[in-house]
Order: C-alpha cells, then sequence, then structure tokens
C-alpha cells in the first residue's frame, strides 16, 4: 500500500482486443512502451496498480474465451483485479469501495480504448469526487468511421478525448507527468 492517496487503473488491457475485427497494430508498440513505463513507474513509487478487465457475453470478451487476460508485451502484478461489463470501471465493480477503503483520491487512468471505457470512467471518477490524471500516451484506440463514412484515425479520436477531458473531468498528462504529481503529493 502506497503511503500516498494515488491509484493507477489500467482499464482492458486484454488480449480480448487482439480479436476484435476494428484491431489495428499501427499503434500498439508505442501504447505498449507508455504503458509499462507508467506500470512500472507506479509500482516502484508504491502506486498500487488495479487492473481492469471487461467481460461480457460477447465472444472474446466472455470468460470462456480465454481471452481475459493481460494483452501480450505488458508485464503486470496487480494489487487487485476487477471484471467489469459496463464502460466504466465503476459500475457494479466494487472499485470505489476498494478505494474509499485504501484512502484513494486521485486516479491515474490508462488503458484501452481511449475514448471508450477509459474516457467514461475517467468521467465517472471525476463525478464521483476523485482527482483524475488522463494519460492519453497509455492509453489505445482504433479508427473509427462516421455514419457519414468519415473516418477518425486514432490520433484524432484521442485528441478530441483530450479537448473534452481537460480541465472539466481530468487533468491531461503524460506519464512521467502523471508519476511526478505522486512524488510532489507524497
Amino acid at each position: 500500500m502506497s503511503h500516498d492517496n494515488t491509484a493507477l487503473l489500467v482499464i482492458d488491457v486484454q488480449e480480448s482486443f487482439r480479436q476484435a475485427p476494428y484491431f489495428d497494430e499501427s499503434g500498439l508498440s508505442t501504447f505498449l512502451s507508455a504503458q509499462q513505463k507508467l506500470i512500472d513507474g507506479a509500482q516502484a513509487a508504491g502506486i498500487p496498480v488495479i487492473q481492469i478487465f471487461h467481460v461480457d457475453g460477447d465472444k472474446a470478451f466472455a470468460e470462456e474465451s480465454g481471452f481475459i487476460r493481460v494483452l501480450e508485451g505488458i508485464r503486470l502484478t496487480p494489487t487487485v483485479t476487477f471484471r467489469k461489463s459496463r464502460h466504466s470501471a465503476f459500475v457494479g465493480t466494487g472499485l470505489d469501495v476498494w478505494l474509499t477503503t485504501h484512502g484513494i483520491n486521485r486516479l491515474i487512468v490508462s488503458g484501452i480504448r481511449t475514448e471508450q471505457c477509459c474516457e467514461t470512467t475517467t468521467r465517472h471518477g471525476s463525478d464521483l469526487g476523485y482527482t483524475v490524471d488522463y494519460v492519453t500516451e497509455a492509453t489505445l484506440t482504433f479508427p473509427m468511421t462516421h455514419a457519414s463514412g468519415e473516418i477518425f484515425s486514432a490520433e484524432q479520436i484521442a485528441t478530441r478525448t483530450e479537448l473534452v477531458l481537460s480541465g472539466r473531468f481530468a487533468r491531461i498528462a503524460t506519464v512521467d507527468q502523471a508519476l511526478s504529481a505522486h512524488k510532489k503529493a507524497a
């Protein structure tokens, strides 16, 4: 347990995504590097690392699929693991109870997908009163096609996510900024 009030959320960094038809490896190596640096830095600083897995009945996200496991390329020994079936890691998981019980009031958010479960958890956490650092470089998403046919790149989606979260729901931070904020608070 950290002497600080911070926890790292590693959201949906799981093999299930490799099975999805939209999975795109173009940003994967950069993500893996940033995510691992964040995990390693948090563990070295005594920050609890909370692993969140998305589990529902949908093919690769079903428990029996065998894909509800850490994404290959990430080394992680979590402090605690939660399974969720909604976009927010707070819905139906007991995460808020665990955080409150352990005196956590600041979250570092990372994981997959930038604009879905990571963004939703950030908004929900902020609304619950947590201070949130959103580490975009340690999130991953994939290109999406709008109903108009326009394709939005992963970079465009990440930029939009930063725009709607910044200053309202979270501080947008790099891996180094998120970890250095812990040192200042300690």
